[in-house]
């Protein structure tokens, strides 16, 4: 493994461990057993090394979610990949919070954006079946609602994911209103 890697790979395991927030250069130069002159030859400075970081993590999940068997039913292939995201998030906390903290104050991670697009031609094979409830646009936005960069979600569609949070978690009467 050569430094670049060595280094990258030790921010990793200190974002894993420790989180953003935690994040220190002085942790990674421990763990990659080399000088801080060496990890900002490679990187810059810290924020330089946390985004490289960053940028490595959503090429693993990107990466996982090409690796894995995708379903031929597109439906299936929707639902095997919220299931992967939500692993992907769940096993790996605090890495994933990093993440979506970078998307959120407007960062633009390539394999992000590659996530996304595979989502949206999944949702495109669903569409073209006749099974969305909802236009192909607002299906991919739903889905992709907790990834959130820029613009926020049409109106309709934080009104769609509230009212589908509503029909899970409340006992629904005849006699009572819908909002």
């Amino acid at each position: 493994m050569n430094t670049y890697d060595k280094i990258l790979a030790a921010a990793l395991k200190v974002l894993e461990e420790e989180g953003g927030a935690q994040f220190s250069t002085r942790a990674v130069t421990s763990i990659a057993q080399v000088t801080a002159p060496t990890l900002y030859h490679h990187f810059g400075n810290a924020d330089g090394l946390l985004s490289a970081a960053i940028v490595e993590a959503f090429k693993q999940l990107f990466e996982s979610k090409i690796a894995a068997v995708e379903s031929p039913i597109p439906e299936m292939a929707l639902r095997q990949g919220w299931d992967d995201y939500v692993r992907f998030a769940a096993a790996r906390p605090r890495i994933y919070a990093a993440m979506m903290g970078r998307l959120l104050e407007g960062a633009h991670i390539e394999a992000a954006d590659q996530s996304y697009q595979a989502l949206v031609q999944n949702v495109q094979r669903v569409a073209a079946e006749g099974k969305l409830a909802v236009s192909a646009e607002a299906a991919a936005d739903l889905v992709w609602a907790q990834i959130r960069k820029a613009p926020p979600p049409q109106p309709d569609v934080v009104d769609l994911i509230r009212e589908s949070v509503m029909q899970i978690i409340l006992i629904l009467r005849p006699d009572a209103g819908s909002k």
